[in-house]
């Protein structure tokens, strides 16, 4: 199928040998070992090479695959490469192949008729553009301390994309939303692994259905949707964590009343605290869905205990992403806080993308030193000295600090 420029696989296979063959830890097939620096430990994990459409990934889990992104990446530009976008799924149960000619994407509930649309259908809407962050609720947990259960992540569950799609208030104009809906809920092919295990849908409040920014992806950086990450289609909820980006989406059903699902309930909820922060053991606390994402930056070029040349310039460099709204500064110590310098802001990108940043520096005393990056967002959020703490490992973005040894 090609509609425009872009020529779609009538059937888009994953292609590998079974995800039961892979095993969780270092497999024969590992290149290379990288050590994430966790808390703690253990912070080994292979680099892996073969899943299908994919490069060098961080291996968290194999089934279902959670595959982060290397670091190293993020210091090769702005836009994160599909090929090592990182990957997360929920239940084992994934699609392993889709025939394009015979998707359906189904919207039915509280509307007006129910309508059954074709892949082409779909891409027959007006289409829209947009960057944006895709980011884990649970990026960095592997950094919480104490320890919180979950998938152990570093800072590499997280990427930028230019996605392309549709609106979603264009696809639910389709069918017409009835007078008294008050939510959207998400589904995809993907399916729980035993017969009473919840299904994975997530919700969204009807107004921010129909916002005009929340899209439908058929295509990231200017290519299909990779199978692991989402093909043929995938919500984009920008600004916010992507619990809400439903993967394989097939399924939109209008609610006239709130969602009570396990994923929506139960699962993916936060202290209603400042920064989702509590102390370890804390109870009585009121949880509320997670949702909008806050602002963090992250040094790319200069390695952990990385050596710097005394008296000489060095060229700091990195991103930095706002949360629900755009980057208004990001600034570098080099004192542990006491003093903070402007970085120089790249190319706008959109709100909703990371922006790069530079800054040159000059160490002049030996010995060992912290940089110290924060963002600032264009609400005034600045990222928090301290880092927060919940038992679900939600929402870090505390001042990030990389130790360097100057010599």
């Amino acid at each position: 199928m090609s509609i425009g420029n872009m020529v779609f696989d009538r059937r888009r296979v994953l292609g590998y040998s079974g995800l039961a063959l892979l095993a969780a830890s270092r497999p024969a097939w590992a290149q290379s070992i990288v050590r994430l620096g966790l808390p703690g430990g253990p912070d080994e994990r292979s680099i892996v090479t073969n899943f299908p459409h994919k490069g060098p990934m961080i291996l968290q889990r194999s089934r279902p695959p959670l595959l982060e992104t290397p670091f190293e990446v993020f210091d090769k530009g702005v836009f994160t490469p599909n090929d090592q976008f990182y990957v997360r799924w929920h239940w084992a149960v994934i699609p392993t192949e889709v025939d394009v000619d015979k998707f359906r994407l189904a919207v039915h509930g509280h509307v007006n008729q129910t309508v059954s649309l074709s892949l082409k259908d779909v891409m027959a809407l007006p289409r829209v553009e947009m960057a944006a962050v895709n980011q884990c609720s649970g990026n960095s947990r592997g950094l919480f301390e104490p320890r919180v259960p979950g998938a152990q992540w570093a800072n590499g569950s997280m990427g930028n994309a230019k996605w392309t799609g549709v609106r979603l208030k264009d696809v639910l104009d389709r069918a017409g939303v009835k007078s008294g809906a008050v939510q959207v809920r998400l589904n995809g092919l993907d399916e729980p692994v035993v017969p009473d295990g919840p299904d994975f849908m997530k919700s969204l409040d009807i107004d921010h259905a129909r916002d005009g920014e929340v899209m439908i992806a058929y295509a990231m950086n200017g290519e299909q949707l990779p199978l692991l990450n989402g093909f043929p289609l995938r919500l984009i909820v920008p600004g916010w964590y992507a619990t809400y980006w439903v993967k394989a989406l097939s399924d939109i059903e209008v609610l006239d009343k709130p969602d009570d699902n396990f994923w929506m309930k139960t699962a993916y909820t936060i202290p209603d605290t400042p920064h989702a922060d509590i102390k370890p053991g804390q109870t009585g606390v009121k949880m509320v869905p997670i949702n909008k994402m806050v602002p963090r930056s992250f040094i790319t070029n200069v390695a952990p205990n990385q050596k710097l040349p005394a008296g000489t310039p060095t060229q700091v460099r990195g991103i930095a992403f706002g949360g629900d709204t755009g980057v208004a500064k990001v600034d570098l110590s080099s004192d542990d806080g006491k003093s903070w310098q402007a970085a120089k802001l790249g190319k706008d990108e959109g709100k909703y993308s990371f922006r790069q940043w530079e800054l040159p520096i000059t160490l002049t005393d030996k010995g060992n030193k912290t940089l110290m990056i924060r963002c600032t967002n264009t609400d005034g959020d600045i990222q928090p000295a301290q880092p927060n703490w919940n038992p679900s490992g939600f929402m870090r973005n505390v001042i990030e600090a990389t130790s360097v040894i100057v010599s």
